[in-house]
């Protein structure tokens, strides 16, 4: 895929129309027989309600951009489905069918738009990026992750392979949007970490891939701490492919840099790992990969939400919220050598984690 068509896929680069509220409860009663109070809620490329029904009910309401791919719905929906069959304890959404049986369906809504429709269970709880964990959380929150990988181990859908600019493996393919950075030192900062992303693309090339979550961010995942297992739920399987395992693991593990950046920048993240390891494996090549991945997220983060920005400036604040942070902890990887930085999360310091964390459960 050409770089320009990876920005495109999924409709990450279509505008359109927000469907009415009132238009879209017309369609849930005529198609799933259901009514109530829908309440909107920021979304990044289509329109997402929580439908509350007067029976107490709740459920996640999602209509598709109109460039969306049939395809994309197809295999998010049989992953679920997978997931219910494979490990039906795992706090993931469930897919409502509607009255014809079906997972999702396709309408034109009133601007004369292409949609598709699907109707979610509404999972209980906090989402986790509005509560300063301890670090046992964050070990519950990597068991959990790894738990979520190996149920998908064996899923394969016709679709999977295909290309998003957020599958941090394409990185090199965003190269051509330094140029909408205006500022010359992050500019600047930016091209040095690509450049450092392809002095380890052989050693990923070399990892194992399935099928993957791949946007296990703080804000999918949601949380109780009056619930023994922690972690509630896990959603939005918008981003979900068939990459390296790592760079599973490397998105979750964005989410616990310090924002200050500084020596201590992945100490959080040692505990999600920690609690990962403790449910499932790493290679040697996998740990030393990991750290430059995560670095390699912030840089498509960086690249793809400023181009977006510039795209749906009424849509700024959502887009940018986790980006700004980002030039510290940039600056802090690109200050240390290499080789330093691959031994970030060497075996023997992440089994040490993996035991300190199993002897504090016990």
């Amino acid at each position: 895929m050409s770089s320009t068509n990876l920005l495109s896929a999924g409709g990450l680069a279509t505008p359109f129309r927000s469907i009415p509220v009132e238009e879209a409860l017309a369609v849930l009663d005529a198609h799933y027989g259901v009514t109530g109070t829908l309440r909107r809620l920021d979304t990044e490329k289509d329109d997402t309600f929580r439908l509350a029904t007067p029976k107490g009910d709740r459920f996640i309401v999602k209509v598709s951009n109109p460039d969306e791919d049939p395809a994309e719905l197809s295999l998010q929906t049989d992953l679920l489905d997978h997931l219910a069959r494979v490990d039906p304890g795992l706090p993931v959404p469930r897919v409502m069918r509607n009255r014809d049986g079906k997972g999702f369906f396709a309408i034109t809504d009133s601007h004369g738009q292409p949609r598709m429709v699907r109707m979610l269970t509404y999972l209980e709880g906090t989402p986790l990026d509005r509560i300063a964990s301890t670090a046992e959380e964050r070990a519950r929150v990597g068991a959990t992750l790894a738990r979520l990988r190996l149920a998908m181990a064996d899923f394969s859908h016709p679709h999977d392979s295909r290309e998003i600019a957020w599958d941090v493996q394409h990185l090199p393919k965003l190269a051509f949007l330094l140029n909408g950075v205006a500022d010359p030192e992050h500019r600047a900062m930016l091209a040095e970490g690509m450049a450092r992303f392809r002095q380890i693309e052989g050693r990923l090339k070399a990892c194992r891939r399935q099928v993957l979550h791949n946007d296990f961010s703080r804000s999918n995942i949601v949380i109780d701490r009056n619930d023994p297992a922690f972690v509630t739920g896990v959603i939005d399987f918008g981003d979900a492919l068939r990459t390296y395992i790592v760079i599973d693991l490397s998105t979750a593990l964005l989410n616990q840099l310090d924002p200050a950046g500084g020596p201590a920048m992945f100490d959080h993240g040692r505990d999600l790992l920690a609690g990962y390891l403790s449910v499932a494996d790493l290679t040697p090549d996998e740990l030393e990969v990991l750290p430059h991945l995560i670095m390699a997220r912030v840089i498509a983060r960086a690249l793809i939400t400023t181009w977006r920005a510039g795209q749906f400036p009424d849509n700024e604040p959502y887009i940018m919220r986790n980006t700004h942070q980002g030039w510290k902890q940039l600056h802090q990887f690109l200050s240390l050598p290499l080789d330093e930085i691959s031994r970030t999360f060497a075996p023997s310091a992440a089994n040490e984690a993996a035991r300190t964390t199993e002897e504090a459960r016990i």
